[in-house]
C-alpha cells in the first residue's frame, strides 16, 4: 500500500513541477523498476525450477547465511529450490524446510513473507566401534 502511495506522490509531484512530461518521466521510472522486480523474480523461479523440491547443497552454509527478516524470495534464491512446505496453505505463520544429502535440514519460519526465525537439525552420528586392543609383547 505505501509504495502505490510513494507512486502516487512521485506522480503527483512531478505534474506539479513538470507538468505532463515530468509525469511520462516519473510514470516510465516506476514501470521500469517493477519489470526489474518482475523480471529478477522469474529469473529466480527458473532456477528454482530446475531443482528438487525442497533440497539445498549444504544445510549447514545456509544456516550460515540466513538472517532474520530475509524474503522468501531471497531464500529461495539462495538456495535454488523451493522449499518443501510444512504449514497448511494461506495460513501464517509459514513453515518451510530446506534438506542437503547428509539429512541436515533446516526449518525456516516465514511471517508475512519475512523470516522470522530457523533451526539446524542433523542426524545423530553413530560412535565409531572401538577396535579390539592388541597385546604388545
Amino acid at each position: 500500500m505505501l509504495l502505490w502511495v510513494g507512486g502516487a506522490v512521485l506522480v503527483a509531484a512531478a505534474w506539479r513541477s513538470y507538468g505532463w512530461p515530468g509525469v511520462t518521466l516519473v510514470t516510465g521510472g516506476l514501470v521500469f523498476w517493477l519489470l526489474l522486480h518482475y523480471t529478477r523474480l522469474l529469473h529466480v523461479l527458473k532456477r528454482a525450477a530446475n531443482s528438487p523440491l525442497g533440497h539445498v547443497a549444504s544445510s549447514v552454509m545456509l544456516n550460515a547465511k540466513l538472517k532474520p527478516g530475509m524474503s522468501l524470495l531471497h531464500v529461495v534464491a539462495m538456495t535454488r529450490a523451493l522449499g518443501q512446505q510444512l504449514s497448511p496453505e494461506n495460513e501464517q505463520p509459514e513453515l518451510f524446510r530446506w534438506t542437503d544429502g547428509g539429512d541436515s535440514h533446516v526449518t525456516c519460519e516465514f511471517l508475512n513473507g519475512r523470516l522470522v526465525r530457523w533451526e539446524l537439525v542433523r542426524p545423530e552420528t553413530a560412535p565409531a566401534p572401538k577396535l579390539p586392543q592388541q597385546d604388545q609383547a
